[in-house]
């Protein structure tokens, strides 16, 4: 039984010497510092599409500011043309004074006739 026994245990220890190594094919995946051609396009159109974002931004922030200029310088010249039209007013007012007609009118030489004043409404 020796004999056999030591058989086997030749057996054993060749078959476990010759276990078959896998093999190392080279791997159809890209190495850990490489880029696949599909991932070199998706971050071209990535920065594609930032660089066409960015642009829109900024040329809808300089529409933004060119007209927030342009509407201050609208109300600049409402509030100018309503203090012109207030002036206006207060000279219609100083100019339709009774007082001053009657001036004007006495210096003109035209006399008040009484019975022949009309009313007018204004408003």
């Amino acid at each position: 039984m020796s004999n056999l026994a030591r058989k086997l245990q030749q057996q054993q220890q060749q078959q476990s010497h010759v276990q078959p190594q896998p093999k190392h094919e080279p791997s159809k995946k890209a190495s850990p510092g490489r880029l696949t051609p599909v991932e070199k396009i998706l971050g071209l159109l990535f920065a594609v599409f930032l660089t066409v974002l960015s642009a829109q931004l900024i040329s809808s922030s300089a529409g933004l500011y060119q007209m927030n200029k342009d509407i201050g310088q609208l109300e600049t010249e409402i509030m100018q043309q309503e203090r012109k039209n207030q002036d206006l007013e207060n000279q219609v007012s100083e100019l339709s004074r009774y007082e001053r007609i009657m001036a004007k009118a006495k210096e003109l030489g035209l006399k008040l006739d009484e019975n022949n004043v009309k009313l007018v409404e204004g408003h």
